[in-house]
């Protein structure tokens, strides 16, 4: 898995003042979470006010009455998407927000690493062996799986599934069959953001093969 160049990272803020009623601040380079009915994608918010925000996405984005940012902090604000074009989306936040806290990072919950929730089955290779496995979440610097195999602490292993590149990891710390793992490199942002969308696309067609499957085995069953 090689990193590519991406933006750069940073607290910095540029305040964009406008005459409005609601002010909006251009916030540099700041990842989020999109939610999207009960899946969750990486955009980066560029500007935001109290009471919508705009953002730049990697990929085209669903149209859902079920929308809402979640910052690093764990907050989330219920939205309706108003506008897309050319990977930048628009929102407006369903109540009014304090937007100067969220421009200072300030929050009740400390600031984190993204992770995106998943339920991806996969393989690990460990010490020549093949091990069944589930990747609980993914983050650019490491996930955690899910095994009933015991691994080791510091142990090196490789994660293998359909339509992922095979990583590198390593055992950082293990409780009730819950290992987390740290990658030996990191994803840029729009690997990270792409990887998501189509594991989330393959996660859906698996489900719809399945309905199916289980609506023509019932119908055969019936006749």
């Amino acid at each position: 898995m090689q990193s590519n160049p991406e933006m750069p990272q940073g607290p910095e803020i540029s305040v964009d003042v406008e005459p409005r009623a609601a002010p909006r601040f251009t916030l540099l380079i700041r990842t989020a979470k999109l939610i999207i009915d009960d899946q969750q994608f990486l955009c980066v918010v560029r500007d935001i006010s109290a009471t919508g925000f705009s953002i730049r996405s990697f990929h085209p984005i669903e149209k859902s009455t079920r929308i809402a940012l979640e910052l690093q902090s764990g907050d989330c604000y219920p939205a309706d998407m108003v506008w897309q074009r050319d990977g930048e989306a628009g929102f407006e936040f369903h109540t009014p927000i304090e937007v100067d806290a969220i421009v200072m990072g300030l929050s009740e919950h400390p600031k984190r690493d993204l992770r995106f929730d998943l339920e991806l089955p996969v393989t690990l290779h460990a010490h020549g062996m093949r091990l069944k496995a589930k990747l609980a979440n993914l983050s650019r610097q490491g996930g955690n799986v899910q095994c009933d195999s015991k691994l080791s602490i510091d142990q090196l292993i490789r994660i293998e599934a359909p339509g992922m590149p095979d990583i590198e990891a390593r055992v950082r710390w293990r409780k009730e069959g819950v290992y987390g793992l740290v990658f030996d490199t990191t994803f840029s942002l729009a690997n990270l953001a792409l990887l998501i969308r189509d594991l989330h696309l393959r996660s859906k067609s698996g489900s719809k093969i399945a309905r199916a499957g289980g609506l023509s085995g019932a119908g055969h069953i019936g006749q």
